[in-house]
């Protein structure tokens, strides 16, 4: 098939790569013209494993332009993929996908299957549709189907690959788009969950809702954890054990961040209080979420008194392992918030840059042990690899204090102790 990809970003590329690889004929079309410069020349702006090889793979299935015209014209499959980020209320910004839909009209001159995959709040397929429709689009050239994606930063490739689910929101009177998104998604092996355009558009926000909630619950007994000295890993472990529970998203440390999850939740709010219902779970969520730095730097200040003659070593800056990603990111958060006690503060990461707005206080090293040497205090803010794996004795040689603060719950507590370094946490026991 050949498939019109809208967006060049982190599910676009992703989409564009798997897509070609089950053999699709694939234009990835964005606007910013040196992003596509770049990807014309064999580089990936962006950091997700597998994705380059992905894409070099499949460079003969593969067209990086700018030109929507001529990719809408031969296609017959459209896939909006832009972005959809938070205004300032908390509701979402949709000028991105607005844009997209009243172009669509200009290069409508054959039949098209319009698949949203943006995440949007409930309702917007249907504006789509009526939007068209409104610009002279005749409603028996096009449908619009809703078709969120669940891909993890840092394993994207997989989860797209091997889905466990494809979730297909349809207007009761399509027909005609399931058998041509079964024809797309043709080589990946899932389920699939038929459903409304507004209930494909309620699934995605109800999933990302539901996660950040299970990674708020855990802080929270962890704060708890932590007045009765009992450790959180245990009480994780014993209730992931449960079935009904699960032991995914229960690893208590600095919050929950990156692209989706802080501007889902909030969407989702805005949008239930657009219906004037209260949502309580959710804001409790996001509160719990947005404290959860203060707690560990309150740790800092309890075990090291005065952090502004201190220098603290900062190991992560993306808001997860695996990506170069720092939106919303709660290490560059709590980089931020340390940063304001006067403290010196070294900084590493392996992929992710800090940002140019940081206070002169703040600097980030090449090496982990760059930012380690000398320093009174480390921190894991980010659960990388090699930040696990690191080797204890060196870092005791390297660092002028003993204090390493867990923040991720991620390090082996004896292995650190018996270094001679004093391990801290949040319900560490």
């Amino acid at each position: 098939m050949n498939i019109c990809i809208v967006g060049a970003g982190y599910v676009g590329l992703t989409t564009a790569a798997v897509l070609a690889e089950l053999g699709h004929q694939v234009d990835c079309v964005d606007q910013n013209n040196y992003k596509i410069e770049q990807l014309n020349n064999g580089y990936v702006p962006i950091y997700e494993p597998g994705l380059k090889e992905l894409i070099d793979k499949n460079n003969d299935r593969l067209t990086f332009t700018t030109s929507l015209a001529h990719s809408i014209k031969r296609a017959s499959v459209v896939i909006i993929c832009v972005g959809t980020p938070s205004l300032e209320d908390g509701t979402t910004d949709l000028r991105y996908l607005q844009s997209v839909t009243d172009d669509l009209p200009n290069y409508i001159d054959s039949y098209k299957t319009i698949i949203t995959k943006s995440t949007v709040p409930p309702g917007t397929n249907e504006w789509i549709r009526a939007r068209l429709i409104e610009k002279g689009v005749p409603p028996h050239l096009f449908a619009v189907v809703s078709n969120p994606e669940f891909l993890r930063e840092g394993s994207a490739i997989s989860d797209m690959l091997h889905a466990d689910k494809i979730v297909v929101g349809l207007r009761s009177d399509d027909n005609r788009s399931l058998p041509i998104v079964q024809k797309i998604y043709d080589g990946i092996s899932a389920p699939y969950i038929i459903t409304s355009l507004t209930g494909a558009e309620m699934i995605k926000y109800a999933s990302n809702a539901f996660l950040a909630t299970k990674i708020s619950f855990i802080n929270e007994i962890a704060r708890i954890c932590d007045a009765f000295k009992v450790n959180v890993n245990d009480v994780a472990k014993g209730i992931g054990h449960d079935p009904r529970i699960g032991p995914h998203f229960l690893q208590a440390g600095l919050g929950y961040g990156g692209s989706c999850f802080p501007k889902d939740v909030k969407s989702l709010e805005q949008t239930a209080r657009f219906k004037n219902i209260q949502p309580h779970i959710l804001q409790a969520v996001q509160f719990v979420n947005d404290s959860q730095i203060d707690v560990y730097i309150n740790k800092l200040r309890e075990t090291l008194n005065d952090l502004s003659t201190k220098t603290i070593a900062v190991l992560g800056i993306a808001f997860k392992p695996n990506t170069d990603d720092t939106r919303e990111s709660p290490a560059e958060r709590f980089i931020r918030h340390l940063s304001k006690t006067g403290c010196i503060i070294r900084a590493y990461d392996p992929k992710a840059k800090l940002s140019s707005d940081h206070q002169a206080n703040v600097t980030q090293t090449a090496t982990s042990k760059e930012a380690i040497c000398g320093a009174d205090c480390l921190v894991i803010a980010t659960d990388w690899a090699e930040f696990q794996q690191l080797d204890w004795r060196e870092v005791k040689k390297w660092m002028k204090g003993n204090i390493v603060l867990d923040a991720r719950n991620c390090l082996q507590r004896e292995a650190i102790e018996e270094c001679g370094l004093q391990y801290i946490g949040v319900g560490a026991g």
